[in-house]
């Protein structure tokens, strides 16, 4: 299966950009209710994913941030405790599914590593779930 079909359009993702602040990462994220969102480069390329203990880790271990001076810092500058790794859009299934694994979506680019959205998880989860018999096409509602 192609995974354009799953694929989640960059337009439609909540992105920030390496020389975003810190604390407008901070407000996007809480904005949007996400735990982690992609950082985009000058280039447009996908430049790996940060998470709120990215930011709380960070914020901690340096002296004298707070989030009223968060404004100062570049979110660049902010260690990232790991790398999500993307895909090419004409990867297989089965690169996805290994990635699924560990992360909860799967950056998605071109073939000049252009960002051009992600796969979520639970997007993985439904195809594989196709595949039980007698497993109910849609997802449960919780």
């Amino acid at each position: 299966m192609n995974i354009a079909f799953f694929l989640l359009p960059k337009q439609e993702v909540i992105t920030v950009t390496q020389d975003a602040t810190l604390r407008q990462t901070l407000e996007k994220m809480e904005h949007h209710r996400y735990s982690a969102v992609p950082i985009i480069n000058e280039e447009g390329g996908y430049a790996g994913t940060v998470t709120e203990g990215d930011l709380l880790w960070y914020m901690k271990n340096t002296p004298g941030i707070s989030f009223e001076n968060a404004n100062k810092v570049k979110l660049q500058d902010v260690p990232l405790r790991m790398m999500n790794r993307s895909v090419r859009i004409d990867a297989d299934m089965k690169d996805l599914i290994a990635l699924a694994k560990v992360q909860n979506f799967v950056p998605v680019v071109d073939d000049r590593g252009h960002f051009i959205g992600i796969v979520r998880r639970s997007e993985i989860i439904d195809y594989c779930q196709s595949f039980i018999p007698g497993s109910p096409s849609v997802a449960m509602e919780a």
